[in-house]
């Protein structure tokens, strides 16, 4: 192998760093001087921007990740710009993709959606390719957010079907064929815990659900049936341990609890509710 494949793989190895050699591969890649992919057994140091490669794999060794490194995360169908002030969209999310499309499976039906605390947009800008002809709103209360997903919209030159705003939920003056929400749901002695990663490089409002991780399911479940239509849904993200008690939140807020769904890891992570 290559003295500088071989040295920096060892950096990576020596720090710890998890899949060194899918990590190298990428950093090299986005290094590089050229188009063409980067492939250890052929590389030629030449194609490097050395300067370039060396900051960045100074950033991955001081535990940054790689999606806000390159700024970017795929999700669903897409590649969506990430950085500090926005979640990583993580494939669990993709359940309220797939169990909206389960709901809706007239692909060109024309119906309103709205995404709670959007982030990078990623929720919103998906069920747009989903779903050509809905409109969807997505909020947020962060002005960092916002502009992020503004990125991706606009990326993805789909303005006309996108509604972005900074607005907290109760100042939404209008009525919702679907509502969406991956919100924030760790409890405080998960955010304690968690990894220096995500701790030091993703949005801490985004991930604290208050001391017990439900805050946000307390607060909406008696406001959200107000913003649904008389047949409307509900699609929210839970935390891994939180169905029951989601389920005794939400027992009187006039939804009724449709289904739930789990992860890849069989956790329950997704509760569908429709408009009583």
């Amino acid at each position: 192998m290559n003295d500088f494949i071989l040295n920096n793989l060892n950096k990576l190895k020596k720090y710890k760093i998890p899949n060194p050699e899918i990590d190298l591969r990428i950093l090299l890649n986005y290094s590089s001087n050229l188009k063409n992919e980067i492939i250890f057994s052929n590389f030629d140091i030449n194609q490097i921007n050395i300067e370039k490669f060396n900051a960045m794999l100074n950033r991955r060794i001081a535990n940054e990740p790689i999606s806000k490194i390159i700024n970017k995360k795929s999700f669903w169908k897409d590649d969506f710009y990430v950085n500090q002030f926005v979640l990583d969209p993580r494939p669990e999310t993709e359940g309220i993709i797939e169990e909206s499309k389960k709901i809706f499976n007239n692909k060109i039906a024309n119906f309103k959606i709205l995404d709670i605390g959007t982030g990078s947009g990623a929720i919103a800008i998906s069920l747009a390719r989903e779903f050509k002809n809905a409109n969807i709103f997505a909020i947020d209360i962060s002005e960092d957010a916002i502009k992020v997903a503004n990125k991706n919209i606009e990326d993805k030159n789909l303005n006309h079907q996108i509604k972005l705003k900074k607005i907290n939920f109760d100042y939404i003056d209008d009525k919702f064929d679907l509502i969406v929400s991956n919100p924030p749901y760790l409890t405080k002695k998960e955010i304690n815990n968690i990894s220096y990663e995500i701790r030091n490089f993703e949005p801490l409002i985004a991930l604290s659900g208050g001391e017990d991780g439900l805050d946000f399911y307390r607060e909406f479940a008696d406001k959200i049936s107000n913003k649904m239509k008389s047949n409307g849904y509900l699609i929210l993200e839970i935390g891994a341990d939180q169905y029951n008690i989601c389920r005794e939140i939400f027992s009187n807020s006039g939804l009724k609890f449709e289904k739930k769904s789990q992860d890849l890891q069989k956790k329950d992570r997704i509760m569908v509710f429709s408009k009583l």
